[in-house]
């Protein structure tokens, strides 16, 4: 290359990336050489010859302004992958998702909108089916401000993607990217992936749900996270400690004439705890009976929570009454012992009429209560023992609808099925009783939380904290406390009688959609849009855990009775069971076609109940489920169907919410849509 050739690259580059004062001086400095006809230069005479460098000079202008260049540069490094051996394959194809999109919203944000289009359609469909909902958030995208004001884009742009690979693909895609000088893709991979290499051969594709996520911080700090010591235990001296100590669990014969004796009560003067305030109670005890009288293949499965390790509370516990200490114990010793051959009677309220208005739905504790909440702000509450009276069958009533009402209260006529809780200024989006159903908390698109009294049936508190609408509101197993989470990415923990929250999470990267506490108090899971779930501690606010492997926003959480296992479900109806401890996926539950809305384990902590936007509610074996070995899964293929016990369909009605009482009754809820 001649030097003024040269000269006159290195002016056109500083002119294109705006240096003026740099390519003003480099001006007059060459105008003084040439003046003098000094065969010096500020150019060194290698730099001048070398190749490489006057190659990367003459490639500035043609990237800057070839917006085609990103088309022919993904286009080939996806031509190369999906060429790749079968062997690395799967591993190389990871890339191309974050690849894909980083291409996509660098041309939106350099102007070239009608090339960021034709790109983005000409490729969409490799990415449809594991990121369909990920397109259509993008497909909206016009302008650079688009992307600013988009708080999904802005998480992509900000935060990297951990990707998993083995040693080999590393090297291979490294190779390919430096030989082609695919600089732009290089520069992609470099700026917005981080890659875990593990040595040896390829991970294998069962494992696919955990090798592609976004995380916040560097994977440093989440490996270094997730080594935190935590204590996944039974409180000290908790009830059922107690109960097995004292060894006065009933027998299942003992138990099957308790029950027998107490369904003969009155149930107008004496109320069944296991839901006798409703009209069918009877079918359901009759079907307890037949599950206690194979109780005892299921008492090995029930040692679980025996055996867990013992915890001392972070947090001063509420006191409970005798009164009510007694009526737990007794729910304990007629508890029914489920396994996979004992699964429980379930018990499924329907609500007619709601006009797509029903958000949430919540059970209280022996399903002698259920709320729902309204897109009008209403919070409505149906008494299980007045609705039994009234009319035969567990419907009901969203709204004011008069010829509905009549059929159903019978002779009331005009009278309401339900109590009215009104105070919220925006849509109810969840509700939970406390333990005891004395109280319950709402949650608002108003961005506050409400407690009311189900005895006074009056509004006693409002807890305002949050900046934005809260998603969900869950209380504590003991009561007292309750946690809360937000569009503001936060979730907070609050006491009944403070109205400032005493505890802020804050470290997800976007909406904290659902919350759940762990069963010894001392924690709480968080799940998000993010795809993430995170573990926090609540005496110091830490973040412990973060659980990664969800493809979509996670939206309902459960912890197993001994404290060990958690269950998480996600929008494309994928289920994770998570050991608490390790921080890893024990195993994924696929048989859901919709969100999962709603997820319980039974008391004892041999069966996980789901509740899906399918209309199904699923059971699932979770001791089968935490056995499995990963090599005999590899070995099978799927064994998810193993795992699954028996799927029970509504006639159309997505289920909402799900509830194991104390004696291990299944209740669940759900509205009839005819649109499903």
């Amino acid at each position: 290359m001649e030097e003024d050739q040269l000269e006159k690259f290195v002016v056109a580059y500083l002119k294109k990336k705006g240096f003026k004062q740099a390519e003003h001086a480099f001006q007059e400095e060459l105008q003084q050489h040439q003046s003098k006809n000094n065969s010096s230069s500020s150019i060194s005479t290698n730099s001048i010859t070398d190749p490489d460098f006057a190659k990367h000079l003459l490639s500035f202008p043609e990237l800057e302004n070839v917006p085609a260049r990103y088309q022919d540069g993904y286009s080939k490094l996806r031509s190369w992958t999906y060429s790749s051996l079968d062997l690395y394959k799967h591993e190389l194809i990871r890339v191309l998702y974050p690849v894909f999109i980083h291409c996509f919203m660098d041309l939106v944000v350099k102007g070239h909108i009608q090339e960021a289009r034709t790109f983005f359609n000409s490729f969409r469909e490799d990415h449809e089916m594991m990121h369909s909902r990920d397109l259509q958030k993008l497909e909206g995208v016009l302008s650079p401000s688009h992307l600013e004001e988009m708080e999904f884009a802005h998480s992509l742009r900000h935060n990297k993607v951990k990707i998993k690979i083995c040693q080999y693909s590393y090297d291979l895609l490294l190779q390919y990217l430096h030989k082609t000088q695919l600089t732009i893709m290089l520069g992609i991979i470099n700026e917005h992936i981080n890659f875990q290499v593990s040595p040896g051969q390829p991970i294998s594709i069962s494992d696919d749900a955990e090798v592609v996520t976004l995380i916040g911080s560097s994977q440093d700090e989440a490996t270094q996270i997730n080594q935190k010591e935590i204590h996944w235990g039974l409180l000290e001296d908790s009830l059922e400690e107690r109960l097995e100590k004292s060894g006065v669990l009933l027998s299942d014969s003992e138990k099957a004439e308790g029950e027998t004796k107490e369904g003969e009560l009155d149930e107008n003067k004496k109320r069944s705890v296991e839901g006798g305030k409703q009209g069918s109670s009877t079918k359901k005890l009759k079907k307890d009976k037949a599950a206690s009288a194979t109780g005892k293949t299921g008492r090995p499965e029930a040692n679980a929570v025996i055996t867990a390790p013992r915890v001392k509370p972070e947090l001063a516990l509420p006191v409970i009454s005798t009164a009510v200490e007694k009526s737990i114990l007794e729910d304990l010793r007629n508890r029914v012992q489920l396994s996979s051959v004992s699964l429980p009677s379930v018990n499924f309220y329907t609500f007619i009429n709601t006009h797509n208005g029903l958000n949430c739905s919540s059970i209280s504790h022996d399903g002698s209560l259920v709320a729902g909440g309204f897109s009008d702000s209403s919070l409505k509450v149906w008494d299980m023992a007045k609705l039994g009276q009234e009319a035969v069958g567990s419907v009901l009533q969203g709204e004011n609808d008069t010829t509905s009402s009549e059929h159903v209260l019978g002779s009331n006529g005009g009278k309401r099925s339900y109590t009215l809780f009104q105070g919220h200024s925006g849509p109810v989006y969840s509700a939970t009783f406390s333990p005891l159903g004395d109280f319950l908390l709402s949650s608002s698109a108003d961005s506050t939380v409400r407690l009311w009294s189900t005895t006074m049936n009056a509004n006693l508190v409002c807890y305002k904290g949050h900046n934005y609408p809260v998603w969900d509101v869950q209380f504590s197993p003991l009561g007292h406390y309750f946690a809360s989470a937000s569009h503001d990415r936060t979730a907070r923990i609050w006491s009944m009688d403070r109205i400032q929250p005493l505890r802020i999470m804050a470290g997800h990267l976007s909406d904290v959609d659902c919350v759940q506490w762990h069963v010894n108090c001392n924690y709480i899971a968080t799940g998000s849009s993010d795809k993430t779930v995170r573990l926090w501690d609540v005496q110091s606010g830490e973040c412990v855990r973060i659980f990664i492997g969800h493809r979509s926003m996670v939206l309902s959480l459960a912890m197993s009775s001994d404290g060990r296992y958690m269950a998480s479900g996600d929008e494309d109806g994928a289920i994770m069971m998570w050991d608490l401890s390790s921080g890893r996926c024990v195993t994924p539950l696929m048989g859901h076609t919709s969100c999962v809305w709603s997820l319980a384990f039974s008391c004892e902590g041999s069966l996980l109940a789901s509740g899906s936007a399918d209309c199904t509610v699923k059971l699932w074996d979770v001791t089968a489920s935490t056995k499995v070995p990963r090599t005999e899964e590899n070995k099978s293929g799927n064994t998810n169907r193993l795992r699954s016990l028996r799927t029970l369909p509504t006639k159309s009605s997505p289920v909402y919410a799900l509830r194991f009482s104390r004696r291990n009754l299944l209740f669940a809820a759900g509205v009839l849509s005819k649109s499903v």
